[in-house]
């Protein structure tokens, strides 16, 4: 597992890939459940909010002190796909996407192919892609704590 990064002028994209031996219905109930996610994920400080269609979260991380991520649950298909958005479409705007995979014969068992993307688009981007972080790391470290957590 090791996160990748794509960079274009107007696209920023974040992806890791992880194989978890937990059903995807498991996994799900892991990412869904807001009020258990920093007792399993370092890079994650709190999130407010339940983690339901439509619902607007407030996440703080270790990353970022003293900063607020407000995305919007604007997908969620259970246990398959969920998809957070937050910022403006045309000026600046960041879309993370969680994709689960069972297996081709039986996609409700495990493993599962867990599957995270977070994409920046807008006009704002070439103005401040040099402040954003290095999100590989992050990426890395969120596949690795849920693959931990799977594994117990």
């Amino acid at each position: 597992m090791s996160a990748t990064l794509e960079r274009s002028t107007f696209r920023l994209a974040v992806r890791v890939q992880v194989e978890l031996r937990a059903p995807p219905a498991a996994v799900w109930s892991r990412l869904t459940h807001a009020d258990a996610f920093p007792a399993w994920n370092r890079t994650v400080s709190r999130i407010k909010g339940p983690i339901a269609p439509g619902a607007r979260l407030e996440i703080e991380v270790p990353s970022a002190p003293g900063r607020v991520f407000r995305p919007t649950v604007v997908a969620f298909e259970a246990p398959r796909r969920m998809v957070w958005q937050d910022g403006s479409a045309a000026l600046f705007q960041g879309t993370r996407t969680f994709t689960l995979e069972g297996r081709p014969d039986d996609p409700a068992e495990g493993p599962t192919t867990f599957t995270m993307e977070e994409v920046f688009t807008g006009l704002m981007l070439p103005l401040i892609a040099g402040s954003l972080p290095d999100l590989r790391r992050v990426f890395d470290d969120y596949a690795a704590d849920l693959q931990a957590a799977c594994d117990r």
